[in-house]
């Protein structure tokens, strides 16, 4: 569990420090960018399908380890539009919450058998 903790720490701080620097040059307008290019059916645009279907899996995951409850369903939300900012974060402190148990950390504490 420590080196899933550390590889999440450098996720983390690795794509806090990108975004930061993009968004310095760049401004906060990814959307446009990103939809459209999906719209010209090129490779970057199968690129962010590929990653928007990765944010739906880790946001239904999330919704669903918290067996969609209302917490549970923003959290999932917050998966799919926080990308591994918000997944490496949450899987950290999941990581500690589960106290190097595995399946209560891929599975949630009320989905494990005593």
């Amino acid at each position: 569990m420590r080196l899933l903790r550390v590889f999440l720490s450098l996720i983390l701080v690795t794509v806090a420090s990108y975004t930061s620097v993009v968004v310095w040059n760049h401004g906060w307008g990814l959307m446009p960018i990103f939809l459209g290019d999906m719209a010209k059916m090129g490779w970057p645009g199968q690129f962010n399908l590929d990653f928007m279907c990765l944010l739906a899996l880790s946001g239904l995951w999330v919704s669903w380890r918290h067996r969609f409850s209302g917490p549970g369903i923003l959290l999932g939300v917050a998966a799919f539009f926080g990308g591994a900012l918000f997944l490496s974060v949450y899987l950290l402190v999941e990581s500690f919450r589960a106290n190097g148990d595995s399946s209560v950390f891929l599975l949630g504490l009320n989905r494990v058998d005593p």
